[in-house]
């Protein structure tokens, strides 16, 4: 019996990932940049990840797309929200996983889910990157620090100065005004995550808080925002090694189950 390899593709706004798995083992991930032409990134993606997996496309079964971009995306023959591919996702990294929280670069979003990595509920965090990656990047430009080095920064600080996350604006307002007062920059980095954390913590309230939570999404990289996040909930936090692949995983998982014959 031939193997089934089946895709995912996550659209994301800043990046695009692919994930291939064959009879439900990841052979291979692949990430480029959205660019202006994300369809074209998309299919130049799709092809290094075939070329990796030294597979063609007529092998594939099943592809599925998610993400903000995900009606642009190559070769899919169908769509799935990210909340359910995050609990997809969520569930087959970590089994006895409830809860997802996927902070982006754009959005924050937190999923509820059962044993089957089926969804239960979510919230997201409303039109504003003051709660995603973005907000970082911003931050990082106003204390003219590189993005890479805000998390590291930040855990050097012994206390932090409250920042408004309510707006990008506003925080990014708040920040010049901590310089303007010479606070430290590792003081003003913490501020950053913890105004941060401090809303996406709220949110994961909203949607009630079950145990175990996986964090994915790519600031799941930064240190300091997981610190913050971690100080917020009062809990520790189960990170994949790969937590920005998490919405293509669990689009690729759903694949293999629609493959099947099986509900995703």
């Amino acid at each position: 019996m031939p193997a089934m390899i089946v895709a995912g593709i996550d659209m994301g706004i800043q990046t695009i990932k692919i994930v291939l798995l064959k009879d439900g083992a990841v052979v291979t991930r692949s990430k480029t940049v959205s660019g202006f032409e994300p369809t074209k990134s998309a299919e130049q993606a799709f092809e290094e990840a075939l070329k990796t997996a030294k597979i063609s496309k007529a092998d594939i079964t099943l592809v599925l797309a998610t993400g903000s971009g995900m009606e642009m995306a190559p070769y899919a023959n169908g769509t799935v929200s990210m909340m359910s591919a995050d609990a997809k996702a969520g569930v087959f990294l970590f089994p006895k996983a409830r809860t997802v929280i996927d902070v982006g670069a754009e959005e924050a979003r937190a999923v509820r889910c059962d044993e089957r990595g089926i969804m239960a509920d979510f919230v997201v965090n409303e039109r504003c990157a003051a709660g995603a990656g973005t907000f970082i990047e911003a931050m990082a430009r106003a204390l003219e620090v590189k993005l890479e080095d805000m998390g590291p920064l930040s855990l050097k600080a012994e206390r932090a100065s409250p920042i408004n996350a309510s707006c990008v604006i506003f925080g990014e307002s708040d920040v010049v005004t901590l310089i303007h007062r010479q606070e430290s920059k590792p003081e003003i980095a913490r501020a950053v995550f913890d105004a941060m954390a401090d809303r996406v913590s709220s949110m994961v309230h909203r949607l009630g808080l079950n145990p175990e939570v996986v964090l994915v999404g790519g600031v799941a990289k930064d240190v300091g925002f997981v610190e913050s996040l971690k100080r917020k909930l009062g809990i520790n936090l189960l990170i994949p090694e790969n937590p920005e692949y998490a919405g293509a995983l669990g689009a690729a998982l759903i694949a293999a189950g629609k493959a099947k014959g099986a509900k995703p």
